[in-house]
């Protein structure tokens, strides 16, 4: 399993917009627009790391998405935390 969280810059007044886009998406488990220096986190899931480029660069090619920075995690979950 691999699992990323990708942070974005939309276009001005597009973050509702883009955000309902990637909820839409199987592999992203979680999206949300926030404050600060970008305007939405999202939480991508993937069966391997070749996947996982594939639907981010699906999410950069997004109408209204202008920027991305993708933080890969590099642990892997435990039994115990799968199941929570």
């Amino acid at each position: 399993m691999s699992l990323a969280y990708v942070v974005m810059n939309v276009e001005p007044g597009a973050e509702d917009e883009v955000t309902k886009k990637l909820k839409e998406l199987n592999s992203v488990k979680e999206a949300h627009a926030v404050w600060g220096p970008f305007d939405i986190i999202a939480k991508v899931e993937a069966h391997n790391r070749e996947d996982l480029g594939k639907y981010i660069t699906s999410i950069r090619q997004l109408r209204s998405v202008r920027s991305t920075l993708t933080l890969l995690v590099t642990e892997q979950p435990t039994a115990s935390q799968k199941r929570s």
